[in-house]
């Protein structure tokens, strides 16, 4: 003790309050904080400010970027066009199907934790079942293209569920290998079933209705523009479906598979239903983007559908952030653009994609948009009523006026 201070005096039970309280104040992310002295509040993460905002905030923000991704192809922003190299529209489309196809793999590899080295099969099955019921090759019922989207995400489902029934009851590795050796599957019998085509394909294939001033069609194979805003259509109804899938039952039970499935199925958690489920809907989505490709290509055959451009979905999903339905968005959009905008190094996009992945791994290894354990939204606030809380602190043992010497009605009664 120094010289010039006296004795410290003790405190009591309410300043021992007080300062709890001021601490949390000061630590909880969802409330206003006092600056301290000699210096301002501590800058947050990013997620920890769109958090913040209200949902009005945050809808009015998301408003504004689709409004700005519809306009992308028109404003061909200088910095990140990739022209003259490729078309800058048709860029887009390609990156908003390689996001199509990220969201749908995202279902099984983010959300359920199943490895899926095939998912390329869902996508040849989309891009056939287009071809066979719309090109002039194509001995089969001809029907109009839109028709053909529903049709590709049945089939696809359907082949997703009798891929499922009899693998999921593998994990890890074994399964990895399992879908890798579908994938292969369905490129070899396109090149051995005669009604495939083989590398000969489908030519011509449909697009959807439309033509213009002049009379060309709207859908052309070298328009990319409505082609673009087709399919960024398609991924916000999809992603706001992913989403409310996410919060819901199946999504929690999805997200305790991919924890653990063990204490999941003990739990009670019946983690084949819900594995079939996500193969199901990670192929749909798959065939529905399979169908898109097809219909703007204008060709199908038995090339486009190998290894290694399922090994890039899978990257798409890895590199933006399993199970972050936005993360995924992001990594399929970068997966497709970095070989369109430098044509130079496109043939070494598997080695610049490789390291890509390494680095990622070793300094964010949850991709870069990592997924967030929210799953029930207001959860605070429902908590907070179901207690009886409704926002306020709860009132520490021993901290009420009484502590501090003031008499309570109780007692003032008492006294009287």
């Amino acid at each position: 003790m120094s010289m010039t201070d006296g004795p410290t005096p003790l405190q009591t039970a309410a300043a021992k309050q007080a300062a709890v309280d001021r601490e949390a104040a000061e630590t909880s992310p969802g409330r206003s904080v006092t600056p301290r002295r000699g210096g301002g509040r501590k800058p947050g993460a990013l997620s920890e400010r769109w958090n913040a905002l209200s949902r009005q905030q945050q809808w009015a923000f998301l408003i504004v970027v689709v409004v700005l991704a519809y306009l992308l192809p028109l404003l061909n922003p200088p910095i990140i066009t990739t022209e003259p190299g490729n078309n800058f529209a048709l860029a887009c489309f390609d990156m908003a199907r390689f996001a199509l196809v990220a969201v749908g793999l995202n279902v099984v590899v983010g959300y359920a934790g199943l490895l899926d080295l095939g998912y390329v099969a869902f996508f040849a099955v989309g891009s056939y079942c287009a071809a066979m019921l719309t090109s002039p090759d194509s001995p089969f019922l001809h029907i109009p293209y839109l028709w053909t989207i529903p049709v590709a995400m049945a089939v696809t489902m359907f082949f997703g569920v009798v891929l499922g029934v009899p693998t999921l009851r593998l994990r890890g590795d074994y399964l990895a290998i399992v879908t890798l050796g579908f994938g292969e599957i369905v490129r070899i019998l396109a090149t051995i079933i005669p009604a495939m085509k083989g590398q000969v394909g489908f030519q011509n294939v449909g697009h959807p209705p439309g033509t213009a001033a002049d009379g060309a069609p709207i859908f052309s194979n070298s328009n990319g523009v409505p082609w673009y805003w087709l399919t960024l259509t398609i991924i916000i109804i999809i992603t706001l479906l992913v989403g409310n899938l996410e919060r819901s039952r199946v999504g929690r039970a999805w997200i305790a598979i991919r924890e653990d499935e063990d204490a999941a199925e003990i739990m009670g958690v019946p983690t084949f239903k819900y594995k079939v489920w996500a193969f199901a809907i990670g192929a749909a989505v798959g065939g529905l983007s399979g169908a898109l490709f097809a219909g703007q290509v204008g060709f199908v055959n038995n090339q486009k559908f190998d290894v290694t451009t399922s090994i890039l979905f899978l990257a798409a999903v890895v590199l933006g952030g399993a199970g972050n339905k936005v993360g995924a968005i992001l990594g399929g959009a970068l997966v497709s653009y970095i070989p369109l905008r430098f044509t130079a190094i496109a043939e070494y996009k598997y080695l610049i994609f490789g390291i890509a992945l390494v680095l990622i791994m070793i300094f964010r290894s949850q991709g870069l948009l990592p997924a967030r354990q929210r799953l029930l939204a207001y959860g605070r606030t429902a908590f907070n009523k179901a207690s009886g809380r409704d926002g306020k602190e709860p009132t520490a043992p021993g901290s009420g006026p009484s502590a501090t010497g003031t008499p309570t009605g109780g007692q003032r009664g008492a006294e009287a």
